[in-house]
């Protein structure tokens, strides 16, 4: 069976009588695409399973201010993106900086490996989870979404040039980071 068209799906939740059924679809198309991008970026199954309920109760409440002015996903992945960014934020108010996040963050995904086998792919997420915030926000996207600069940019609302440049500065600290592990 084929995924609904999100036209589709759009036109069952603009009608009352099929809402419910429109947010059904919607979710079930979207929800393993919106947990694993929340996932990357917050680490822990708990902590994505929370995000993702957010994102998707925002979507409840604001699906009828979307104006097809961008792709339907382009949307969801903004909504999860500020919701683990306000997920962030609210646990710098508990630590005092960013790096410190982090370093949480890492310790998290080295207690939730169990796998010596698995050591490249955990460095690889370490080197990502030591990026700054928007670099490691944008390689997210663009790595494991393969995401358009342009998507990207209007997710994060940077502009396209500054997507381009903070993925290339996230590669180059990957690259450098996996060398020298």
């Amino acid at each position: 069976m084929t995924e609904p068209e999100d036209e589709y799906i759009l036109s069952l939740i603009k009608e009352d009588n099929t809402k419910e059924k429109g947010l059904a679809l919607l979710i079930n198309k979207y929800k393993e695409r919106i947990y694993w991008h929340i996932r990357r970026l917050v680490v822990s199954h708990e902590d994505a399973q929370d995000v993702m309920q957010e994102t998707f109760l925002n979507v409840y409440r604001f699906i009828d201010t979307f104006g097809q002015e961008s792709k339907l996903y382009t949307w969801l992945y903004r909504i999860a993106t500020n919701e683990c960014i306000k997920l962030f934020r609210k646990r710098k108010h508990i630590f005092t900086s960013y790096d410190e996040i982090s370093e949480q963050l890492i310790n998290k995904l080295y207690y939730n490996t169990v796998d010596e086998g698995d050591k490249i792919i955990v460095t690889f997420q370490e080197a990502i989870l030591r990026l700054p915030e928007k670099q490691r926000l944008v390689f997210n996207l663009r790595y494991y979404d393969e995401l358009s600069y342009d998507e990207i940019s209007r997710i994060l609302s940077i502009s396209t040039s500054s997507a381009k440049t903070n993925y290339h500065y996230a590669a180059e600290k990957v690259k450098e980071f996996m060398l020298n592990s």
